[in-house]
């Protein structure tokens, strides 16, 4: 049976056949992968335009990708978009709807068996690690935020090791909400502010300590025969907006602007910023000032996850591995930074569901392309890139190769990229994003329509004056499938 791609893979070797037994399949493959995820990293980069943001080593990783400024995800929230990512099925299809999404795998009444994207590449005779948080928990362990649980894979048969220091915050989840020496949200103390950042280097955090295991894992890759899929997941920026004292000292003078929008709009679809609001601050509101502040705290974190994204990248030249390793950046879901009275994620809002994807290949020129382009992408690209098969899933993968979008950044991409958040779908099609909620017998409520190209803001809906651009839309959200790229 043929991938659904979208064209033919090539020199694809189905698994156990007599071809494979006499040809290992490392020889076969082209490429190692290198997938840096980031969390809750909107397109708030030097790259994408935004110049009081410090990111030379992401801007520097661009200017050799195809950067994508129309890239969707599935579902806005952490656990959703990784399983989306990972498993390359769509949320209508797995269920896959929220931060339990990998609970789904291989057991429960969902009975999900998607074959997920390093089983796929481990299958392959690819050496599979993760570090840090890739999936849904830190560690890619089921533990619980207090450090209770089995400890079991979050994603069965997917990785050959499972491997990161905890240091003085002992376990995964202590890790992400770290902040300095060993204290963290979950440890019972009451500490929890927004944001902290103390004066210490940068591996004396949970990221920076990440890092640097991962470069003494490229290190100890180098030297052996395998190709390997390397996946490593920073925590920033995601709350608390911790990173050490130089990265917040870059934007001591740096003329941060509060948002266009900081008042909430007719939007059915803005929310009340629960998860921030759970950590201290001065302000319930926040005030003007409070809220320049914050954003300077959040472009703290960008720029020390940057120093840490350089790092890797200078480690695979160090080691001459430029040349036969594919790298990928990519976010789970984009945040607000005050828009619309938001600070968080969790909204079919544009500034929720858009996020950075940068794909680099070796000996393919960078650029960037404004192809409206899936998460569910990624899955079906790198085994077209790396010639690896998808018929040992036991479901269709969701999306498409962005191998016409890598070759000619031009392409226009997909018709669509669908989102989904609860009852409600969200569909960004050319310069117009559609929200809706399904009502049962009441079809799709809670319509909204946005210009884009005249309103990026989503602060006029014209679900009143365009209704043939709506009905168009709506059908897209009916159909649940956007065409695939050719």
């Amino acid at each position: 049976m043929l991938s659904i791609l979208g064209l033919a893979l090539v020199c694809t070797v189905p698994f156990h056949t007599a071809a494979a037994e006499e040809s290992p399949l490392a020889e076969q493959n082209r490429y190692n992968v290198l997938m840096i995820c980031i969390d809750d990293l909107r397109n708030e980069l030097g790259c994408y335009g935004v110049e009081e943001v410090s990111s030379p080593n992401i801007d520097r990783l661009a200017d050799s990708s195809i950067t994508f400024s129309n890239h969707y995800v599935q579902v806005p929230t952490c656990g959703a978009s990784r399983y989306a990512l990972l498993t390359g099925r769509r949320p209508s299809s797995s269920k896959g709807m929220s931060n339990n999404a990998f609970h789904n795998l291989g057991k429960g009444k969902s009975k999900d068996l998607s074959l997920s994207l390093p089983e796929n590449f481990k299958r392959s005779d690819y050496t599979t690690v993760t570090i840090g948080k890739v999936s849904h928990t830190p560690d890619s362990k089921n533990y619980r935020y207090n450090g209770s649980g089995p400890g079991t894979p979050e994603i069965p048969n997917a990785w050959t090791e499972m491997d990161m220091p905890y240091g003085p915050w002992k376990y995964g989840w202590g890790c992400f909400f770290a902040y300095d020496k060993g204290k963290h949200r979950e440890d019972k103390s009451g500490y929890r502010p927004v944001m902290e950042f103390p004066d210490v280097k940068d591996n004396e955090l949970p990221d920076g300590q990440n890092c640097e295991h991962a470069l003494k894992k490229l290190e100890q890759l180098k030297k052996q025969k395998k190709p390997f899929f390397l996946a490593v997941g920073f925590y920033k920026p995601h709350l608390p907006f911790v990173a050490p004292k130089k990265y917040r000292d870059i934007y001591n003078d740096v003329d941060v602007k509060d948002s266009a929008v900081v008042k909430r709009g007719n939007t059915a679809y803005a929310h009340r910023s629960g998860e921030f609001y759970g950590y201290h601050m001065p302000n319930k509101p926040l005030t003007a000032e409070d809220r320049i502040q914050t954003k300077k705290a959040y472009y703290a974190c960008v720029s020390y996850t940057d120093a840490l994204v350089g790092r890797l990248l200078d480690k695979l030249k160090e080691l001459d591995l430029e040349k036969n390793t594919i790298v990928v950046l990519w976010s789970d879901h984009g945040w607000f930074l005050g828009e619309h009275a938001i600070w968080g994620k969790h909204s079919p809002l544009e500034r929720s569901v858009q996020s950075p994807l940068m794909i680099r290949v070796p000996g393919k020129a960078g650029g960037m392309t404004s192809a409206v382009v899936e998460t569910l992408d990624v899955y079906p690209t790198l085994l077209d890139l790396c010639q690896l098969s998808d018929t040992q899933t036991a479901f269709p993968l969701g999306g498409s190769s962005l191998t016409p979008v890598l070759d000619k950044p031009e392409h226009a991409g997909k018709n669509a990229a669908i989102s989904y958040w609860g009852k409600s779908r969200s569909v960004r099609s050319g310069q117009y994003r559609l929200i809706a909620t399904r009502q049962g017998k009441n079809g799709w409520t809670k319509r909204e329509l946005y210009d884009h190209s005249q309103d990026p803001e989503e602060t006029h809906n014209l679900i009143s004056k365009k209704p043939e651009v709506a009905e168009r839309l709506l059908k897209l959200l009916d159909a649940d499938a956007p065409i695939l790229i050719k």
